[in-house]
């Protein structure tokens, strides 16, 4: 595929809208790794698992390929500049934020719309990306709204 059908791609892939996460886990050394994801789906109810891509380019790509488990915390429509620290390059995306560990070894965040904690159940090849599946061992979800990503902007239900 050349450059422009790779830009079509995906310009057709944002017509639809996602969630909007930031997944987070412990990486090698146990500094605390996180990014910004849209990727995100529910796989399967028994067993319990999710599943998010990383694209193999990513700076955080060899911490989560290795992590054990990782935390999907799902943004709420008031996050969107907190999504944009953790998809940022090259900063330290957890300069101020509030952390605590998770039962999988995960940082989690302080606030979110809901927030998974999983064992990291498989992986699998997804081209220039690799596909995380997750076992859920915990759960939160809180009232609000959920952040959105839609043609390559934020967005909430109300428009």
């Amino acid at each position: 595929m050349d450059r422009s059908q790779s830009l079509e791609l995906r310009a057709a892939f944002g017509h639809y809208a996602t969630g909007v996460t930031i997944v987070t886990a412990r990486g090698p050394t146990g500094e605390h790794v996180g990014m910004t994801a849209n990727s995100f789906t529910s796989l399967s109810l028994d067993p319990p698992l999710l599943l998010w891509t990383i694209a193999r380019r990513s700076s955080n790509f060899e911490a989560f390929r290795a992590a054990p488990g990782f935390a999907v915390h799902v943004l709420h429509d008031g996050q969107q500049s907190l999504a944009r620290v953790f998809s940022a390059r090259e900063v330290d995306r957890f300069k101020g934020i509030e952390t605590h560990a998770g039962r999988c070894g995960a940082p989690l965040l302080g606030d979110f719309h809901a927030c998974f904690e999983c064992e990291t159940y498989a992986r699998h090849d997804g081209g220039d990306h690799l596909i995380i599946v997750g076992q859920v061992v915990s759960m939160e979800q809180r009232d609000g709204s959920p952040l959105l990503f839609y043609r390559g902007r934020f967005t909430s239900l109300g428009g």
